[in-house]
């Protein structure tokens, strides 16, 4: 006797061969066969029977589950509900049949920052033309939903054969898509995207909404990753939905007890190749959930009005790296610390700056103030102008951050006494290739010149980014592609790495402007 696993087998694998295009085909056939063999009876036997067994082998069953990944508009994707439905048909055929698929989740970088600096308007330009870019690179039984305005996900049709390696090519593929330029005005702007996804049979748990979840986690692994980032789930993540309000609770604690802590980054010079310094980047190492990136727990601190006293911990830290930089006998010119708005409207904050130098016995310039540009676009209060004022004075070094994306005016720059403005991430991508983006590079280049301002290009990815960026004449790099964000006791072997790679690097020249 044939077992029920057994014939839902058959049935599995007779469904789509009755139910597809070809069976239309061979319908007059068999009509015509039947009447030549045995006549008006048999032609009546055919047509009675045929629908029974469509309806036996479960094809009327079948019909609306395909309708629901067809995508419905010109963009290619189908609604967050149909998608769901979609889901759950798909893990149902890869337990049910042993093949196997993929759920993925894309998250585009920056989006807030890039609504900031073009509009509302351009950011819902850029957000329907990321999602016909995913859509046109799949298949057209594969099916895309757009969960946000920044996010989309994916739920590949189910296939005999999909490897890891397979999906991160196809990661890679939906990525590149995105990363191609958009035309906003007439100016080619770039964004890049985030991607985390998990295989059907790596899929926790017993059901479609924890595959999906899983695809979450590992795009949560990914964006800690860095930008433009692919990370697949495996059973290491910490599977885990709606944790907010648990982090929330645990905010205060964490940092009191040096979970919160810096990360640094590496700057070099693009002249020698040197280490100018590092920036001091937050980081939540939670003792369960691992590492967390600043877009997960900085507006949980902000909420908790504890921004003051993050910014406490972080300045201690760096200026403890510092010393022990000096110990180790290494050299690291200064170190950056990102100021907050609630910090720069504290009236005792220049005072407390200048004590904390003295006790570290540290002189003022190895101090860099990342003030960001929207703090200067906006208006400073006198508070916050005197601070600003009163850390030049002292002799600290204030860069200007995200240069490009809160238009700030050329008098705010030279109001505030700036050392060095540090040109934001979306004018360096592909500026190796995009001549629109180099002239763009050029130009900020040739106004910081004039103005006597250094500058640091944020965000280098790849090796031809630091090349034109070296040739147009910007002073430092810093990016994922010099170094990531790591934590202190990984940065004297990063150092000792790099110096031995300057011993063969060929001197990248300059453009004379």
């Amino acid at each position: 006797m044939l077992t029920k696993p057994y014939l839902t087998q058959i049935r599995n694998e007779i469904v789509p061969i009755l139910t597809g295009p070809p069976i239309l085909a061979f319908l007059p056939a068999i009509s015509l066969g039947a009447y030549w063999l045995g006549g008006e009876i048999a032609l009546l036997l055919t047509a009675l029977g045929l629908p029974l067994l469509f309806a036996f082998a479960g094809a009327f069953g079948k019909w609306p589950g395909k309708a629901s990944a067809t995508r419905i508009n010109r963009s290619g994707l189908v609604p967050p509900e149909m998608f769901d439905t979609a889901v759950r048909h798909v893990f149902r055929t890869t337990t049910e049949t042993g093949r196997k698929s993929a759920c993925f989740v894309v998250d585009l970088d920056d989006f807030d920052e890039l609504i900031d600096q073009h509009g509302r308007a351009a950011g819902d330009l850029v957000s329907q033309r990321c999602g016909e870019r995913i859509s046109a690179a799949l298949r057209d039984n594969d099916v895309v939903a757009q969960l946000s305005e920044q996010s989309f996900a994916v739920c590949l049709s189910a296939v005999s054969h999909l490897d890891l390696e397979l999906c991160m090519q196809l990661a890679g593929r939906m990525q590149s898509a995105v990363e191609e330029p958009i035309s906003l005005n007439g100016v080619a702007v770039y964004v890049s995207c985030s991607i985390g996804f998990c295989q059907s049979n790596r899929a926790p748990g017993h059901g479609a909404t924890d595959w999906l979840e899983a695809a979450r986690t590992a795009l949560g692994f990914a964006q800690q990753a860095g930008p433009s980032a692919i990370r697949a789930y495996t059973n290491d993540m910490l599977f885990s939905s709606g944790g907010e309000p648990d982090l929330r609770d645990e905010i205060a604690q964490a940092l009191e007890k040096g979970q919160i802590q810096p990360w640094y980054q590496p700057q070099i010079s693009t002249d020698t190749g040197n280490v100018t310094g590092f920036e001091a980047l937050a980081r939540w190492v939670h003792p369960t959930r691992g590492v967390l990136a600043p877009n997960v727990f900085l507006p949980l601190v902000e909420q908790a009005g504890l921004m003051e006293r993050l910014g406490q911990v972080m300045l201690y830290n760096a200026l403890t790296a510092l010393k022990a930089w000096d110990s180790a006998g290494v050299d690291v010119p200064r170190v950056g610390v990102n100021f907050a708005s609630d910090e720069l409207h504290n009236p005792g904050l220049v005072e407390r700056i200048r004590w904390e130098l003295d006790r570290f016995n540290l002189t003022p310039d190895r101090l860099t103030v990342e003030i960001l540009e929207t703090v200067f676009s906006n208006s400073p209060d006198d508070v916050v102008a005197r601070n600003i004022a009163g850390l030049c004075k002292l002799g600290c070094r204030i860069d200007l951050d995200d240069f490009g994306t809160g238009h700030a005016s050329i008098a705010s720059i030279r109001r505030f006494d700036i050392t060095r403005i540090k040109i934001d991430r979306s004018f360096v991508m592909k500026a190796d290739r995009d001549p629109e983006q180099q002239r763009m590079v050029a130009a900020i280049l040739t106004m910081a010149e004039r103005l006597g301002l250094e500058t640091l290009a944020e965000g280098v990815e790849t090796v031809g980014e630091h090349a034109v960026l070296a040739q147009l004449g910007c002073d430092h790099v810093q990016g994922h592609g010099i170094g990531k964000p790591m934590p202190f006791d990984q940065t004297l072997d990063w150092i000792a790495q790099h110096r031995a790679k300057l011993q063969e690097a060929p001197r990248i020249g300059r453009q004379t402007r």
